[in-house]
């Protein structure tokens, strides 16, 4: 095994061990903080396959903006207060199997097509992921798209702030 194998292994058990730590803890702020956890070791693994524009956008954007809105949101919305009980029955059993499904077709599939993997990466890769090759694609092709994406996270931040005000007055 190469050092980049490793490594990308090791950061993807991380990223996998704080996803899971996001959706299994009772408190919210705590799983938000898991899920910025996860960004970060996300934004590693993009940095292990030469793509620095969407590792920098990934810390920035979602670990940065994103969870501050999230974490904005559940302070508005107060969620520590409310009694959270998750009942044991069997739509819960048939979940866990659903995912324990899925799971194993994942590994199957991962197993069965270990010489299928390209050995190295294109030689394309160092060009196309620079600021440059990113923002041009960003604002010709898909600038319409970038637009509505802004004008959605607007409105929801203006949400939030509307039924915090409600909850005041």
């Amino acid at each position: 095994m190469q050092n980049g194998e490793i490594a990308f292994y090791l950061l993807s058990a991380g990223a996998i061990t704080f996803a899971l730590l996001t959706i299994t803890r009772k408190s919210a702020v705590v799983s938000a903080l898991m899920l910025v956890l996860t960004f970060c070791f996300l934004a590693a693994l993009y940095l292990t396959l030469s793509a620095q524009f969407l590792a920098v956008v990934q810390v920035a954007v979602y670990a940065g903006a994103i969870m501050v809105l999230v974490l904005f949101v559940i302070m508005l919305l107060n969620l520590e207060s409310e009694d959270i009980h998750v009942s044991k029955n069997w739509k819960a059993v048939v979940g866990l199997l659903a995912a324990m499904g899925v799971l194993a077709q994942v590994l199957a599939m991962i197993f069965m097509s270990q010489d299928k993997f390209p050995k190295t990466i294109s030689p394309n890769a160092a060009i196309l992921g620079t600021t440059e090759s990113v923002g041009r694609t960003l604002y010709t092709a898909y600038s319409f798209p970038f637009e509505m994406a802004s004008l959605i996270l607007i409105s929801a931040a203006v949400g939030a702030v509307v039924l915090a005000k409600k909850r005041l007055t």
